[in-house]
């Protein structure tokens, strides 16, 4: 199974907690979940840009592709996704 999902949708959370925001990134799919904690001074795109980023890493990663930091990161989809 390719590790974009093929709509490219997923499940963005956001939870607030003082001056910080956690930010958990679904891949309905294949049911991948990751998570950041930044400041809520960012902004939501900024957060959501960052797990989504962290997101690919890891199922990448999963499925034994070869993940550098110089290595570009896939086109973040252009549907907003669900946003929680």
């Amino acid at each position: 199974m390719a590790p974009d999902n093929v709509k490219g949708e997923y499940i963005v959370e956001f939870q607030q907690h003082g001056a910080s925001v956690k930010v958990s990134a679904i891949d309905p799919v294949t049911m991948t979940e990751v998570s950041i904690v930044g400041p809520s001074s960012i902004g939501q795109e900024e957060l959501k840009r960052t797990a989504l980023q962290k997101l690919h890493y890891v199922m990448n990663k999963k499925d034994g592709r070869v993940v550098t930091e110089n290595s570009s990161a896939p086109d973040i989809p252009k549907k907003p996704g669900i946003i929680v």
